[in-house]
């Protein structure tokens, strides 16, 4: 187990006069932490790495530092050179990441494999040439680490360096730490650099040696013809003018003046786990800085900027933009971003159905730009286009511009996302989200998602509604005895055009399903042999209810339909053989189709068909009239 220091203020309190004279010029292992510490909560200037838990002059230190990240993982593990980094870690909202350098083992080993800018190269200087070499002792880095943390609207930047064993107590440190926002790659020759944009910004960490505080400096990269340089010999593109970042009371920083330990140290290369390890470091081998990049402008509140690689330089002396570059650490990837992007698809089962989905979410931002809408408070996803395509799927090749909202330059913070009611017709089936990038989660319960946005983070949420699909069962019997009919035909028509034509079968029945919700009409138009339809007119039927013709119990719609059962009269006259009879007949047919087809063997014949209840049938017959 690691035994963490603390910093012990033990008799401050009396001192506090003496030691406000000479402030200056003693460094202060155990100083509380400055004003950006104490609002980003990191111990950024005590040059220890050890988080302390005492309270001093009445004010709690923030109780966090480098080692609370112990432990860490360095990759590769095993490793053949140490050029690790750590995997992406967060605590306590910080992400960190450390870059390992190959440090040279000294001047009389022969062995040149520390990355180093070539000869003559300025910070000025755009995809700089990187070959192998041996840096001074006092530019021979042997790591830095980085730290990020969006708090209340502000980014908090945490910086330190840990160089090799040093050959003088008073040896400066010249530091420069670059951020870049492109990922365009530079030329072969310059280790994995990456092309400069307008924007990128620069930091450089100046320790002059002894005792005194370091003084960090921030600078621009700019494009603009006109625009000024640091080198007012330079022109564009180049890094602009220095910002004193220690006198404007935006940063803070501090080297040790005493051994400290560091918890987050690489391990030996041949370590499967690649698990940190302690390592001692001696005076002026550590030094670290936080600054507020917020209150410096960098990343302004309510705006939205991202860097994505990082990497650390020595410089031969500071203070001077025409210094010569010297050790190179990283670069790495390092998200340093205060927003993130929410990506919400919709979907229906089966896809491809044109359904509108109303939507509510909380997620704003002055920089915000959303695909669907300019408010995403109220939005509207539909998946029509989409049949065919891969359900759940978030391959963007399987979903629409229509069913999908892409949030971008969401900033950092807490959002919720919820469906709104359900259209008549489909039910809500599911709601999977993920998440990535480091500190950035997602939850679900129902149909609202809560997000925890981080910088650079990204959520993706699909929901999925269930189309509901009923049925309609028509029965069909005899209005007379209740028995059931078959071969009766019907004809149903409802939304969306649909035409469907149906006979009932020997259990009097016919059903039919997979019907979306609306209103249907249903009209018989073939009563069985032997029957007369009773009501011609179509029946109106509601489906609202999911169901299938197979569900036992039945649970769809039901409508019915009778038949009467029709008969036949028949009124027939011959003579009796005189040849000197004849007759006329005459019946009312109130229900029935009368013919006067003869038949055979007789003189007259009247046929009643079709006749049905309730009705009577009179029939005269005038003989000889």
């Amino acid at each position: 187990m690691r035994t963490h220091s603390t910093r012990v203020g033990a008799g401050r309190r009396a001192l506090s006069v003496a030691l406000a004279l000479t402030l200056t010029l003693f460094a202060a292992p155990a100083a509380l932490a400055g004003p950006v510490g104490q609002a980003a909560g990191f111990e950024d200037d005590d040059g220890n790495l050890a988080p302390g838990d005492v309270i001093d002059e009445g004010q709690p230190t923030p109780n966090f530092d480098w080692n609370s990240f112990d432990p860490v993982t360095w990759s590769p593990h095993p490793a053949t050179t140490p050029t690790r980094q750590t995997d992406d870690k967060v605590v306590n909202g910080f992400q960190f990441k450390g870059i390992e350098d190959y440090p040279n083992p000294g001047a009389t080993s022969g062995i040149t494999a520390d990355t180093s800018f070539n000869g003559g190269v300025k910070q000025d200087h755009n995809c700089a040439g990187v070959g192998t070499g041996k840096p001074p002792n006092k530019d021979d880095l042997s790591r830095v680490y980085l730290a990020s943390k969006v708090l209340n609207g502000q980014t908090f930047l945490e910086l330190a360096w840990a160089r090799i064993p040093q050959n003088s107590t008073s040896a400066s440190a010249h530091v420069g730490f670059e951020f870049n926002q492109g990922t365009t790659a530079c030329p072969a020759g310059s280790n994995g650099l990456v092309q400069r944009t307008e924007g990128d910004v620069l930091i450089v960490y100046d320790f002059e040696g002894g005792s005194a505080a370091p003084v960090l400096t921030l600078r621009r990269w700019v494009t603009s013809l006109g625009a000024a340089c640091e080198v007012v010999t330079n022109v564009p593109p180049c890094w602009g003018t220095a910002q004193d970042l220690t006198a404007g009371g935006f940063a803070e920083g501090r080297v040790n003046t005493a051994n400290v330990t560091d918890a987050l140290s690489p391990p030996a290369l041949d370590s499967a786990t690649g698990t940190s390890v302690d390592r001692t470091l001696a005076t002026q081998e550590f030094g670290e800085a936080g600054i507020n990049l917020t209150a410096a402008g960098v990343i302004p509140l309510n705006t939205c900027v991202s860097f994505g690689k990082a990497y650390a330089v020595s410089r031969s002396s500071g203070n001077s933009a025409q210094a010569q570059m010297k050790d190179l650490v990283g670069p790495a990837n390092f998200n340093l971003q205060n927003c993130g992007t929410v990506k919400i698809i919709k979907q229906t089962n089966p896809r491809g159905i044109d359904q509108d989905f109303g939507f509510m979410s909380n997620i704003a931002g002055a920089q915000l730009l959303c695909t669907t809408d300019t408010t995403p408070a109220d939005f509207t996803l539909n998946d029509a286009g989409n049949s065919g395509k891969t359900p759940g799927s978030t391959d963007p090749a399987q979903n629409s511009a229509g069913n999908t909202e892409t949030c971008a330059n969401v900033p950092v913070g807490s959002y919720t996302v919820t469906e709104g009611a359900d259209p008549p017709g489909f039910a809500f089936e599911s709601l999977t989200c993920t998440a990535s990038g480091t500190s950035t989660s997602v939850t679900t319960s129902g149909k609202v998602a809560s997000i925890t946005l981080a910088g650079g983070g990204s959520v993706t949420c699909l929901y999925t509604n269930l189309q509901q699909l009923g049925a309609i069962k028509i029965l069909k019997t005899s209005s007379k005895t209740g028995n059931v009919l078959a071969d009766a035909t019907f004809s149903i028509t409802g939304p969306n055009g649909y035409s469907n034509s149906v006979t009932t079968a020997s259990d009097g029945s016919v059903c039919v399903d997979g019907l979306t919700f609306g209103t249907y009409t249903v009209t018989e138009t073939g009563a069985p042999p032997g029957f007369v339809i009773d009501d011609p007119s179509g029946h109106s039927v509601v489906v609202d209810n999911n169901a299938k013709c197979s569900d036992s119990p039945y649970v769809g719609e039901t409508t019915s339909f009778t038949d009467t059962p029709v008969a036949d009269i028949q009124v027939r006259f011959r003579d009796g053989g005189s040849g000197e009879t004849s007759a006329t007949i005459n019946c009312n047919n109130p229900t029935g189709t009368t013919s006067l087809a003869d038949t055979t063997g007789w003189d007259d014949t009247t046929t009643v068909t079709g006749i049905h209840a309730p009705v009577i049938v009179t029939c005269t017959i005038d003989i000889d009239p």
